[in-house]
């Protein structure tokens, strides 16, 4: 019998995929997300998802209408002219995982934020709309169960 290391890679490929595999109703969950991106119309706004972290200043997730999660840039906001829902109702990091639809604009200004030593690009609220209390996960501890880790910063998946 011959070794073909072809049929070797693609085996382990195989395997590793296994490995990797989520719950069928998350995956479901995420190809119903990616449509629902590639049907949001294009405009001028901005989909926002707050990402509440306690020691630190950033604001969230904030991605084009259209573009998928990876393509989101995490954000300070600029809130002198609309204040950030949670800033509204003195209710700091309760919306933390909801999904906005924001309009404003990058200012093209980079704030830095000191607990995470990051700079982060600006962004300038001019007013929101909430889109979803419970939106779809975006970021693998959501689904993996790996729990909150307080010092982690996570990218959208």
């Amino acid at each position: 019998m011959k070794f073909h290391p072809f049929k070797a890679f693609l085996v382990g490929l195989l395997f590793l995929a296994g490995c990797e595999t989520m719950p069928e109703g998350i995956q479901q969950a995420r190809i119903a997300m990616h449509q629902r991106i590639q049907a949001e119309p294009p405009g001028d706004y901005f989909i926002g998802r707050r990402y509440f972290k306690r020691d630190y200043k950033f604001w969230g997730y904030v991605r084009r209408p259209g573009q998928p999660w990876t393509t989101a840039q995490l954000v300070m906001l600029n809130e002198n002219q609309k204040l950030a829902p949670d800033r509204e109702e003195i209710n700091f990091g309760f919306d933390n995982g909801y999904e906005y639809k924001l309009y404003g604009f990058f200012s093209g200004d980079k704030v830095y934020e000191p607990a995470s030593n990051g700079i982060y690009p600006e962004f300038v609220l001019k007013g929101y709309e909430l889109v979803s209390t419970n939106p779809v996960p975006i970021f693998k501890s959501q689904y993996s169960g790996s729990g909150d880790n307080r010092y982690k910063i996570e990218k959208p998946d």
